[in-house]
């Protein structure tokens, strides 16, 4: 199984705060892996590293067989990597559609002149822009939804609203950071369909989340930060069972 990301001795300081030491995760393609670990392990920092948002003060990093460098947000979308947040960051007074369509500009050709001029090109990708955008809609389960603001959906479905945002600029990995967080068993059980299916058609899941039955239900390997340092990395019931991360996350009773 070859990789799509893989990431070596990444560190990141801020301050006197060793964040991440040293950090090392391999991400093959088609599987979903987890990334797990009790509050202030480093892993949303790690998910900001990789994405462009901070900076890493060392590491090496290769993503889809080539070296990588996430030096800033665009860039990394550009080369196929796209995330989600802990906090939903939705354009709430925007429709539905108009999220998803957004997540979709990232790939146009219109540019500025066909922006303004309304070339018939410009209006052809717009309509393949529409119709790619409600078929996102339609695949996480949001089609009935098209035409409402987006701060007025429930909290799952700017859940699934923002992994269909995400999946708008066709990436090669998504990233999730805690996507179950604060949805319903209902809603979980929703989204975990959602993920199986999303890994089912060829793509790739990142996945941060502290439902620990959700990432051992799902996830194909699993990496267990703690202080910033990988203290284990394997197939989840190898990694169950293992002492430090009983210790450190899961505790007795989870095993």
């Amino acid at each position: 199984m070859t990789l799509l990301l893989d990431v070596t001795d990444v560190s990141k300081r801020f301050g006197g705060v060793q964040a991440l030491e040293n950090v090392g995760l391999q991400v093959p393609r088609a599987t979903i892996v987890g990334l797990i670990g009790p509050n202030g392990a480093g892993k949303t920092t790690f998910f900001n590293v990789i994405t462009g948002l901070y900076p890493a003060d060392a590491g090496m990093f290769l993503f889809d067989g080539a070296a990588y460098s996430p030096e800033s947000v665009a860039k990394v979308t550009k080369a196929g990597l796209a995330r989600t947040f802990q906090n939903i960051r939705l354009f709430g007074e925007m429709t539905v559609l108009e999220n998803v369509m957004v997540g979709c500009h990232c790939r146009s050709k219109a540019g500025l002149w066909g922006a303004i001029f309304r070339f018939p090109s410009t209006r052809r990708e717009e309509q393949a822009i529409r119709a790619k955008s409600l078929a996102l809609l339609a695949y996480v389960g949001l089609s009935e939804f098209v035409d409402m603001h987006a701060r007025n959906l429930s909290y799952g479905h700017q859940r699934r609203l923002e992994i269909a945002r995400a999946l708008a600029t066709e990436p090669k990995l998504l990233a999730l950071d805690e996507p179950a967080a604060g949805m319903n068993a209902t809603e979980k059980l929703e989204l975990r369909e959602l993920l199986l299916r999303i890994r089912a058609d060829g793509k790739t899941i990142l996945l941060i989340e502290h439902d620990v039955s959700l990432v051992m239900g799902i996830c194909d390997s699993l990496t267990v930060l703690d202080y910033g340092k990988v203290i284990a990395s394997g197939k989840p019931a190898d990694v169950r069972t293992h002492p430090e991360v009983i210790r450190a996350y899961l505790g007795q009773g989870a095993v």
